[in-house]
């Protein structure tokens, strides 16, 4: 039962309605709110200025809206804001990585919003600020850096920022001995170069005018931009493009991928202008990623069937599919995710029974160890060696409870050093906090796991309010790492939990596949049943759960709004991807060619159009009841376009039922990420919390 009387009644904007249709497959669909989408989508996502008059007056109608209906939020927000400013050591610093003669990091200023990038002599001495964000971003209403990847002699930077949110970033080479950019200037790009071995130059991806990573340019230091030379073109619009070079400084690597099949093709450093050579030549459903060891590649792939992926080598003079060899053998249900070549050793990261793992292989001896942890749910990451010929990786490790520790590992020894434990200025206590790790029975029988956190002193009677995070495609896995921005809830009083649903790889890849394309449902039935859990176990119950999910998990809040909105106290959908068939039928947008093999190709299949159709959620609104709504949007979002939540949020307010109010928020001046600087988006994230709090009557209450 949401609290009908939490929003002052305002009345809500309302979208001019100018119907067009579209038939396919004998299916003819009325879009009455398409005006929404500027014709000038392109030129807007470089100039926001450009954007139409009637549309941009709609859309501050509805910032006015949502601003009115929070008002009584606004010191909410600001304590929220202040509370996860507080535990964000402002004047927080990377530990350096060793490289050559330097160690390379980044830090923040007291109250500065973008990050430093510094380096110091490589056994530490004097700090040489080599990129200071703050400055570079003066007078910018949006700013993020890009790549920063210096030379190999250590001389130069190529580094790189977006100016819109759009993700068109520009690339400068800085000279690091006098700390001044040279006058070479390169837009529309991926947003990083790849260095030659004589550092005279470097590698990129140029996108084009619809956001497509097309081709791979050269591009020469002192030369005009404009005469950059072609290195390599994908003319297929279905695939995605990326460059990157080796820690040995003699390889780099063309990746060419969509979400189930990938291509490489290589280039020496010292020769960047040669025709790049082919490894294996691309076939559907065949996926390898490449990786640097010497006189081998090592090759992660899941060639012959090897779903969960295995490890195989090529010789570096013929890597041809033909030379792979296996030397990590297929393990079914344990998934590995990504290898990290060295002089003696070979890295994995891997997941097994949900939980990731980090295995050192002796390249001499064949030997393994795993690196140890005893927490029932945590995250790792692997940050490598910017070095090859090292015995020395770093890893990251974290929970729900235990903040962000950093490690030196020495492979050969297996010795652990603790370089850095992330501070939290305003004091973290764990044994405040108690975390849980639990198994949820879907609909068809399937066990979805939940990571929750909760304060020690919470009643697990039903009353408390929950806030249920969930994402659900692509594969990717939400960590359960540590995230002090939660605590503002937990320490209120909710239960702060993530659903690892259908869709990601939490339980291997065959739960991914299991969630997408026709058996997609799975993914939202996943949620709801995770919803339906937390309540019978009393943790919570449903008139108190406030969804959360961005982008591709803003869908899973539309359908699940649409499906089970009684599940639900309240939905926060950021970046939501909701107008999925339409965005799928309009082969002109950045993204759709490549997300066909995510979603299906309903152009061509009229069984990938009905899959779609059944469940997106634009198209499955319906006269019913819904909870309050909050969507979150960004109008330059080369990614989910700002017209898909504006004409969702329109629908909406048409057909439901209920006095419960639908609010749009959308920043004027960001794309995908939201807002560029670090305490600038926890404004942001203040703002959905206060809602999440509204929306289940605890904006009153006090932090424990």
């Amino acid at each position: 039962m949401t609290r009908a009387g939490t929003f002052p009644d305002i009345e809500s904007p309302r979208s001019e309605e100018r119907p067009t249709t579209d038939t396919r497959h004998g299916v003819t669909r009325t879009d009455e709110f398409s005006w929404l989408r500027a014709e000038n989508w392109q030129d807007v996502f470089r100039d926001p200025s450009l954007l139409d008059a009637a549309i941009r007056s709609h859309l501050e109608a509805e910032n006015a809206y949502q601003t009115a209906l929070m008002a009584d939020t606004v010191d909410l927000q600001k304590r929220l804001f202040q509370e996860m400013k507080g535990r964000i050591k402002e004047d927080d610093s990377s530990v350096p990585m060793k490289d050559g003669p330097f160690a390379y990091g980044s830090s923040f200023k007291k109250g500065g919003e973008q990050p430093r990038f510094f380096r110091t002599p490589r056994d530490g001495g004097t700090q040489q600020i080599i990129l200071d964000g703050d400055a570079e971003a003066e007078g910018k209403a949006y700013f993020r850096i890009g790549g920063v990847d210096h030379s190999s002699d250590h001389k130069r930077l190529v580094w790189a920022f977006d100016d819109k949110g759009s993700e068109f970033y520009t690339l400068h080479v800085r000279d690091l001995a006098d700390g001044k950019d040279l006058a070479d200037v390169v837009p529309d790009t991926g947003g990083s170069g790849v260095w030659n071995a004589a550092n005279d130059g470097f590698l990129y991806t140029r996108l084009d005018q619809n956001h497509r990573p097309s081709k791979i340019l050269f591009h020469k230091l002192g030369a005009d931009h404009a005469n950059d030379r072609l290195v390599y073109e994908e003319t297929d619009p279905g695939f995605f493009m990326n460059v990157s070079g080796s820690r040995r400084n003699d390889w780099i690597f063309i990746g060419i991928n969509d979400h189930e099949t990938s291509e490489y093709r290589l280039l020496r450093t010292a020769d960047p202008l040669a025709e790049p050579h082919l490894v294996a030549a691309r076939e559907t459903g065949l996926q390898y990623d490449l990786e640097e060891g010497g006189d081998i590649f090592f090759i992660l792939t899941n060639a012959d069937g090897a779903k969960d992926f295995k490890i195989m080598t090529a010789p570096v003079g013929a890597p041809g599919r033909a030379n792979w060899k296996e030397l990590v053998a297929h393990e079914p249900g344990r998934l590995i995710l990504s290898v990290m070549g060295f002089q003696d050793f070979m890295v994995r990261l891997e997941r097994k029974d949900g939980l990731p793992r980090i295995v050192i292989h002796d390249r001499a001896t064949a030997e393994e160890h795993l690196i140890s942890f005893e927490e029932e749910a945590f995250s790792l990451g692997l940050a490598g060696s910017y070095e090859y010929d090292t015995d020395t990786i770093r890893f990251s490790y974290s929970s729900m409870t235990t903040p962000s520790q950093l490690f030196d590992y020495n492979m050969r020894t297996r010795e652990r050093v603790l370089l850095k434990t992330q501070e939290v200025p305003s004091g973290h206590d764990p044994a405040r906090y108690v975390t849980r790790r639990l198994m949820a029975p879907s609909h068809d029988g399937e066990l979805v796991p939940i990571s929750l956190i909760h304060h020690r002193d919470t009643p697990l009677d039903g009353s408390a309010p929950c806030l249920l995070y969930g994402y659900g495609s692509y594969g990717i896995t939400i960590p359960a790492g540590f995230n002090t921005n939660c605590l503002s809830l937990v320490d209120r009083g909710f239960v702060y939990a993530i659903a690892h649903i259908r869709g990601g790889k939490d339980k291997g890849y065959a739960w991914y596949e299991d969630g997408k394309r026709e058996k997609k449902t799975n993914t939202f039935l996943d949620f709801i049943a995770a919803a339906r859990h937390l309540a019978g176990e009393h943790y919570t119950a449903h008139d108190r759960i406030v969804a959360q999910g961005g982008s591709a998990g803003g869908m899973l809040m539309g359908a699940v709004a649409n499906m089970a909105p009684e599940a639900f106290g309240g939905i926060v959908a950021e970046v939501p991807f909701v107008d999925v068939l339409t965005t799928m039928l309009d082969d002109t947008l950045p993204l759709t060619p490549p997300e066909w093999p995510e979603w299906g190709n309903p152009i061509t299949s009229e069984a990938d159009y009905k899959t779609i159709a059944a469940y997106s959620p634009y198209d499955n609104v319906a006269p019913r009841s819904y909870p309050p709504i909050l969507a979150v949007a960004g109008l330059t979002d080369p990614r989910v376009t700002y017209w898909e939540p504006a004409k969702w949020v329109a629908r909406l307010r048409k057909l439901k039922l209920d006095n419960h109010p639908v609010l749009f928020k959308i920043n004027m001046d960001a794309g995908h990420a939201g807002a560029s600087g670090r305490f600038s988006r926890l404004e942001e994230i203040a703002f959905t919390y206060a809602f999440a709090l509204k929306v289940t009557g605890k904006a009153s209450a006090d932090p424990a």
